[in-house]
């Protein structure tokens, strides 16, 4: 009997999680209330407009194991789901990751270098974080922000009222400061159940308009020391938390070394590279430790890139042209800033692996600036 993994969120992590298990023998459901997400098509999906606890009762029954593709999710329906049957990743990963004063504390606690903060609670506060703090300060809600939506960059302290106006509705706040970083990296383990733990190597991150635009892995131009200390600070939090399943930790590179920004508790966009550049995916590898089964290796072989695709869906056949270069799209509408797919691209050195990820950037619809870090 194939084992049945329940997925909360119908997204196109979770779209990928289930193309990664069905070769394994396990079968999905999704809990999402959109008749359309990209998961519908793979698997039974549950869920009402209203998210009612006969629709959440109904997925539980559903499947034998489950877990979550985004941590924006209530976590009264991961508690609900742990009462009868098991979640991985656990209750406490999620309340880290989906609250960014939860997550300082545990940087904190575990001595992981991370960004002095302030907590915000009025206009007051803020003023008092900029003596504290200095500026600029970056400003943000504590849950639900993503992709750059809910921060605010505060330069100046005339800006305080204009930042309170546009954030002050989401309270609590925090407010960090400003860290100076050469560059923006992630790194991406999976823990298994029996504690087993795999290591990706470091992406290289760059960002426009707030949303991932492409990664470059492994991450040129890195000392084995900085691979190594990513790991011990993603390694000290898995177990921390008891997590099973993948657990991303993002990171901005200083001349201080490295300084740790933010924890996703699943499989993350940095990660999509490895469906073709590693041994094992990140999506396989998730779907192996929830379902309780040994850990694939995580190597990559050589360099290897990944650019989303973000509102228009480019020309298949001239993306498909270019040599090593892997298409996946969603099954989503075209719509401003939204993802709609991926492309992975794979090349013997990072010369011709920068020449291959221009020849593919001049074909999306929306071009973006792609550059090797040199």
């Amino acid at each position: 009997m194939s084992l049945r993994i329940g997925v909360l969120g119908g997204g196109q992590l979770g779209r990928m999680m289930a193309l990664a298990g069905y070769p394994l023998n396990l079968s999905f459901s999704f809990y999402d209330r959109a008749e359309n997400c990209p998961s519908a098509v793979l698997g039974q999906r549950f869920g009402d407009n209203d998210y009612s606890a006969e629709s959440l009762q109904a997925f539980i029954d559903s499947a034998d194991v489950f877990t979550y593709e985004f941590e924006n999710i209530p976590t009264a329906w991961v508690e609900a789901i742990a009462a009868q049957k098991p979640v991985f990743p656990g209750v406490k990963s999620l309340a880290v990751s989906q609250n960014r004063l939860n997550e300082k504390q545990l940087f904190n606690e575990l001595k992981i270098p991370s960004a002095r903060y302030h907590e915000i609670r009025a206009e007051a506060d803020l003023s008092a974080a900029v003596a504290e703090l200095g500026l600029p300060l970056v400003v943000k809600t504590v849950t639900d922000g993503y992709d750059g939506k809910g921060q605010f960059l505060l330069r100046e302290a005339e800006q305080i009222s204009l930042c309170w106006q546009q954030l002050g509705g989401s309270v609590p706040l925090i407010a960090e400061e400003f860290v100076q970083f050469r560059r923006e990296l992630s790194i991406i383990a999976v823990r298994a159940q029996d504690g087993q733990t795999q290591f990706y190597p470091l992406a290289e991150n760059h960002h426009h308009r707030g949303i991932l635009s492409h990664s470059i892995v492994p991450a040129p131009h890195l000392d084995e020391n900085t691979q190594l200390t990513a790991e011990r600070y993603i390694s000290s939090i898995l177990q921390s938390l008891n997590h099973v399943g993948v657990l991303t930790l993002e990171l901005f590179e200083t001349r201080h070394g490295l300084v740790a920004n933010e924890t996703a508790p699943r499989v993350h966009n940095s990660g999509h590279w490895s469906i073709e550049g590693a041994h094992c995916s990140q999506f396989e590898n998730h779907v192996r430790a929830v379902a309780g089964l040994p850990l694939g290796c995580t190597r990559a072989e050589k360099p290897c890139a990944m650019l989303n695709i973000i509102g228009e869906h480019p020309d298949s056949a001239g993306i498909l042209s270019v040599t090593d270069a892997h298409l996946h799209l969603y099954g989503k509408t075209e719509r401003a800033d939204r993802k709609l797919g991926h492309i992975t691209v794979l090349a013997d050195s990072y010369p011709e692996l920068s020449g291959r990820m221009l020849k593919l950037a001049d074909m999306l619809p929306n071009p973006m600036s792609l550059h090797l870090s040199r």
